[in-house]
């Protein structure tokens, strides 16, 4: 069985999720998503819409992914990695380049984001529309 790792906060779920995790599980036969938890966001100055409890059920509903994770630190690749037995490593290639490091642990794939979204664009979008 190839398994595959991602990571995200994945907030306000929209097409663009939809589509790495799709892409994500289609490089193996399970996809394990590492999903930020409050308290990590935080140390990322980054704040979710959605608590993790609410996020990670939204993640678990979604056919692509086998199993969620709770994602609390930076250094926890490697582990999370060996734990795993992951093959596969992905990340948006937003990220090109940042988790090479990981090449001698697991092979390292960068997918392509969706044009046009990201959950950044949806909240400035909502914004925009609150305060018209």
């Amino acid at each position: 069985m190839k398994k595959v790792i991602t990571y995200g906060t994945f907030d306000l779920i929209h097409p663009g999720h939809i589509n790495i995790l799709k892409r994500a599980k289609q490089l193996g036969d399970y996809l394990i998503v590492a999903l930020s938890t409050d308290e990590f966001n935080s140390k990322k100055n980054k704040q979710a819409y959605y608590n993790y409890a609410n996020r990670k059920v939204i993640l678990e509903s979604i056919q692509y992914v086998d199993k969620v994770i709770p994602e609390i630190s930076w250094e926890q690749k490697i582990e999370d990695i060996r734990k795993y037995n992951i093959d596969t490593f992905v990340m948006g290639d937003d990220w090109e380049g940042k988790f090479d490091f990981l090449q001698k642990y697991c092979e390292v794939v960068y997918l392509p984001r969706t044009i046009g979204i990201s959950t950044t664009k949806i909240k400035n979008d909502l914004h925009m529309v609150h305060n018209g």
